[in-house]
């Protein structure tokens, strides 16, 4: 079984050099673009995704930042770690990356599960690492098996995960791209089908499916509760919040959390007693560092102006 990327040959260049670190049980891939005397930011990509998503916006970023936008284990050129995906595993493996290579107070921001894992960052890092984080449309409790507030991952993007799981197979075990799409093109999940493509994106060339099993199944979460991660911020937080609504026919989510979710996330962030922005930006796509990245940065930058040194 190919348990390294780097052993599929399934990987293209990029604008930024890529650079590895070995953090111990895994290496983990990272790029980073701008002067190095600037502040520091940590980028922490969606799922599914790598750190080239942020490929332009680290160029805007630049301009103010030291920045570093990483893959983490599972995707892109890090390791990948069959029967190890975790929340507390890739929150740790960042713990690490900003000892060894950082190496002082960074702002973090990440999309999607990345949201998730930059709150985890803020909730559990080692004291003095972090000085804010951005949570640019995180899933917060719809990414859970069982939530304490609202939809639940199979009500959200769990059918998508679902057949990952089934027709990619754990690190591409299975591989029936074919059957993935016809599934998926039948599927009354919008997610589902706007995932069905002639051939296989690259982004998905280079994730490890095993991912989309481990939330669809609630393994990934098991010994990390939202509800109490959110309840131990300890940095201040900017939350974004994209596209959202209910499907009518299925009552299932549609975009990463509701209107609800929200609501009950900044309460559980506030409660800790630190500082929660929200910015509802609902014509925004649920990946805006990518799809419009004058825009993230520019949220971004005027958000970090505000935290202290």
């Amino acid at each position: 079984m190919v348990t390294s990327p780097a052993l599929r040959d399934v990987h293209v260049p990029h604008a930024y050099p890529e650079q590895q670190v070995d953090l111990g049980e895994i290496t983990m891939n990272y790029a980073e673009a701008g002067d190095p005397d600037r502040p520091a930011v940590l980028l922490i990509p969606e799922q599914t995704g790598s750190w080239w998503s942020y490929e332009e916006a680290m160029g805007l970023l630049a301009e103010h930042f030291h920045v570093y936008a990483v893959d983490l284990r599972g995707q892109g050129r890090s390791s990948w770690t069959p029967k190890r995906y975790s929340l507390d595993n890739f929150g740790n493996d960042l713990v690490r990356f900003i000892a060894l290579v950082v190496k002082r107070p960074v702002v973090v921001a990440g999309n999607s599960s990345g949201g998730v894992l930059a709150a985890w960052l803020s909730a559990y890092s080692m004291p003095g690492q972090l000085r804010g984080v951005l949570c640019e449309d995180p899933p917060f409790f719809a990414s859970e098996l069982v939530p304490a507030h609202g939809h639940s991952v199979r009500q959200g993007a769990g059918p998508v995960f679902e057949l990952f799981r089934t027709y990619l197979g754990d690190q591409w075990s299975v591989g029936d791209w074919e059957g993935f799409c016809r599934a998926a093109g039948a599927s009354a999940s919008p997610m589902a089908r706007s995932f069905v493509a002639d051939a296989i994106p690259q982004h998905l060339k280079e994730y490890d499916p095993e991912w989309a099993r481990a939330f669809y199944e609630g393994t990934v979460g098991l010994n990390c509760p939202h509800e109490r991660m959110l309840g131990r911020v300890n940095t201040p937080v900017l939350l974004t919040h994209h596209l959202r609504g209910t499907d009518l026919e299925t009552g299932n989510l549609l975009g990463a959390l509701s209107d609800e979710q929200a609501v009950r996330a900044r309460r559980l962030m506030e409660s800790a007693g630190v500082k929660v922005d929200y910015e509802s930006v609902p014509d925004a796509s649920h990946m805006m560092h990518q799809s419009d990245p004058a825009r993230y940065a520019e949220i971004f930058t005027r958000w970090a102006a505000t935290l202290a040194p």
